[in-house]
């Protein structure tokens, strides 16, 4: 995991975005995030938080109804073919299934030198760029001959962070990147990743429904709960003292966290019909009638840990030394 500097400029700034669907799904509502370079941001929530519709906006797959992305300071509204193709560039994807990311009539060097050849790098530059990323997420030349059904789950998606790092990027998106994969393959990847930032400096948006693979990989991690951030702070700060009410419940279900376990009553609401208020007050164990009246908005817990409850408040910061 990398050592931030919050003091430098974001490397991607997203304020505020907001996306209804068509049949009246909200499915996210105000989420600001940053991601600085070279860090590891998790965002981590149930299914249907509204996790990967944030990532397709980021990515500007999805334009948001309401709300601004910024790369490397600059807007993502409204640019034309070529400077996105210029931004695709440097923000690339690692998807959750690389089985059905990567074409099956395509080699695992063909599927490479496919992201090489859309952003304009020369014919001669591609074969050994390929058998460079192929060694440098653990493949051999060998297999880069091979077709998608002649790999196993690991090894695809090896392919698909090769095939993301091809061109240099500055960020990658990974959406629930490692939840098809069996724990011990999950490891190795993950170990990969971390292995690539050190050497490369690349930034990671981590999405996944899993905290104990957001822990072991992120700086920082946003918590989301029906379309909207909840909690966001340092991986260590959060998960030692989380303040709203569903980071605590998710981290009791989390197994070697040592925590009693808190089982939250009801279902997920849906985002089509939201209760009133804080959405998480019905299944919350210390909601009040307060809750039902408005969603509370991140309150800052420290310079850089806030979190979205009523029951949140500002911890006392140490003085600052007088100089003698």
């Amino acid at each position: 995991m990398a050592t931030t500097t919050p003091e430098a400029p974001a490397l991607l700034v997203a304020e505020h975005l907001t996306k209804t669907f068509g049949n009246g799904v909200r499915a996210v509502a105000d989420v600001s995030l940053t991601v600085h370079r070279g860090e590891t941001l998790g965002v981590v929530g149930e299914s249907g938080c509204g996790k990967s519709t944030t990532g397709k906006m980021l990515l500007g797959l999805l334009a948001p109804d309401e709300g601004t992305v910024t790369f490397d300071g600059r807007s993502m509204a409204g640019l034309g073919r070529r400077d996105l193709r210029a931004l695709r560039a440097r923000l690339q994807v690692v998807p959750q299934n690389p089985q059905t990311s990567l074409n099956p009539r395509l080699t695992v060097r063909s599927s490479i030198e496919f992201n090489l050849r859309a952003h304009g790098v020369p014919r001669a530059e591609r074969g050994p760029r390929v058998l460079r990323l192929l060694d440098r997420v653990g493949l051999t030349s060998a297999q880069s001959t091979r077709f998608p059904h002649e790999l196993s789950g690991g090894q695809l998606q090896r392919v698909a962070i090769a095939r993301a790092l091809a061109t240099a990027p500055d960020l990658v998106i990974c959406d629930e990147a490692v939840s098809a994969l069996d724990k011990s393959v999950q490891a190795q990847v993950l170990n990969l990743l971390a292995d690539l930032q050190r050497e490369t400096g690349v930034a990671f948006l981590f999405i996944s429904h899993d905290l104990a693979v957001v822990e072991h990989i992120s700086d920082r991690v946003a918590v989301m709960y029906l379309g909207r951030v909840v909690e966001v702070g340092p991986a260590k700060q959060l998960w030692a003292s989380p303040q709203h009410p569903y980071t605590t419940a998710l981290l009791s279900a989390t197994p070697g966290q040592g925590r009693e376990r808190i089982v939250l009553s009801g279902e997920l609401p849906s985002p089509a019909n939201p209760p009133s208020g804080c959405g998480f007050r019905t299944r919350c164990p210390v909601a009040e009638e307060v809750c039902a009246s408005s969603w509370p908005p991140l309150t800052e817990v420290t310079p850089e840990h806030a979190a979205a409850c009523v029951h949140v408040t500002a911890q006392p910061q140490p003085a600052a030394a007088v100089p003698g």
